[in-house]
């Protein structure tokens, strides 16, 4: 059998506009990478040992999520976790990220797993849907047909691969109400009912790693009271014998993709690290969690991340700063970026907020470019997407080193069970149920 060039491999899969191709060229993929000794897998059994006080506390996991450039960027990141002995690092992508990068779910998945066969890499490999959110809007219109769309973008994910999914059912805490139970208890009725469908469908051997939010990103500060409200909530919607949540997902002072300046520049963000410290070690010593997530975190100033792990933080989500040094670079062409931003200027006019600077808007809206010029964006010369490439595997470089991320190998291949997928259930979209890319990133 002649030896596969992996990188046309992986540009006919990204090029490719059929989905029915691209998951025949998966197939072939999901094959090489267990040949190599390579598993999507799922982090859930390292998150409950941490819960249980077996693995410390001392590191934070980066859940990256790639919106440009993911078979240059998964490549950089796993020479990173080579040089380092790092085993707990995630690839992470949104429901909305799926839309407007025009990433599906088996495309993120198999380009990942492609750059860990092309840079040798053996053993777990941690993909996740982030921020599979409930939509408050379309909830309150007709809450089975909203969950219906969620739950046929979940079986979407798990088909693919995704073994790790984060709920967001934050949008339904109700801040009116008189009591902490029912602020939080859409919230946590949502959250129960989506960890039972993924407990119904999840593969054979495989416990999905699931977690919950209890603060939007971007509102006001999560509270003690608020988790204890949800975690007791959710544990009494849950059918009883069924694994919960691995992790919570709190708000701490951030927003998605930092707070744009009139100049275009991001604003300094107050992290309230004490409110960060105080959850995880609730969620930890009460409920069995691994700690807390933090959203929101790739745009804070470089002193802020070597603090998560001195706080216990589980898991940091990383994303935004990526996206912005592409566009940033200077090896980045000049006429692309030119096409791009008059593309959204004439396409996302209608987005555009009362009183925004030129700079503001297209800082917020320019990542929705990205799906419209993936082919341009992926048919630069290798020369070009390897020089970007290079400049941000050294902020890879630096976040697994402020987070402690390194020599977590060990604990990944103490706790960590690789299991083959053999046949991964092919879903139907029921008939009426539409998937919908609205939401957080």
């Amino acid at each position: 059998m002649p030896k596969i060039d992996m990188d046309k491999f992986v540009m006919t899969l990204i090029l490719n506009d059929s989905i029915e191709e691209k998951k025949a060229i998966a197939k072939k993929i999901f094959a090489m990478a267990y040949k190599k000794g390579i598993y999507p897998s799922s982090i859930q059994e390292l998150y409950m040992a941490r819960g249980r006080g077996e693995v410390p506390p001392t590191f934070t996991v980066p859940a990256i999520n790639l919106r440009v450039l993911t078979y240059d960027l998964a490549k950089a990141i796993f020479r990173v976790a080579k040089k380092k002995n790092s085993g707990a690092f995630i690839f992470e992508i949104a429901k909305s990220e799926m839309g407007y990068t025009n990433q599906p779910a088996i495309e993120y998945t198999s380009v990942v797993l492609a750059a860990a066969i092309k840079e040798g890499w053996e053993g777990p490999v941690f993909i996740q849907g982030d921020h599979f959110q409930v939509s408050a809007k379309n909830f309150k219109q007709d809450q089975e047909k909203e969950l219906a769309s969620l739950k046929a973008l979940i079986l979407q994910a798990i088909e693919a691969g995704f073994y790790n999914i984060d709920i967001d059912s934050s949008t339904l805490v109700d801040l009116t109400q008189k009591s902490l139970k029912k602020e939080q208890e859409f919230n946590y009725e949502a959250c129960a009912k989506l960890t039972h469908f993924i407990r119904q469908n999840q593969p054979r051997g495989v416990e999905i790693s699931v977690g919950g939010e209890i603060g939007e990103v971007g509102s006001k500060n999560s509270t003690p009271e608020e988790l204890r409200a949800f975690m007791e909530g959710f544990r009494h919607r849950l059918r009883k014998g069924l694994s919960g949540i691995s992790k919570i997902s709190i708000q701490t002072g951030t927003s998605h993709g930092g707070v744009v300046l009139p100049d275009g520049t991001i604003a300094k963000v107050k992290l309230d690290f004490d409110t960060l410290q105080n959850l995880s070690k609730i969620a930890r010593e009460e409920f069995g969690l691994a700690g807390a997530v933090q959203h929101g975190a790739s745009t804070l100033p470089s002193e802020a991340f070597g603090k998560f792990p001195e706080v216990g933080t589980a898991e940091v989500h990383l994303a935004t700063e990526f996206q912005n040094m592409v566009y940033d670079s200077s090896h980045f062409p000049k006429d692309l970026k030119d096409r791009m931003y008059d593309w959204i200027r004439k396409n996302l006019l209608s987005e555009r907020k009362e009183g925004q600077t030129d700079e503001q808007f297209l800082y917020s809206a320019r990542k929705k470019a990205l799906g419209a010029f993936k082919k341009d964006i992926m048919g630069l010369p290798a020369g070009v997407r390897n020089a970007i490439a290079a400049e941000i595997e050294a902020k890879f470089d630096f976040l697994f080193d402020r987070l402690n991320a390194g020599n977590t190998k060990d604990f990944v291949k103490k706790y960590i069970t690789l299991k083959r997928v053999i046949s991964r259930k092919r879903i139907e979209i029921p008939e009426g149920v539409e998937i919908s890319h609205e939401g957080a990133d």
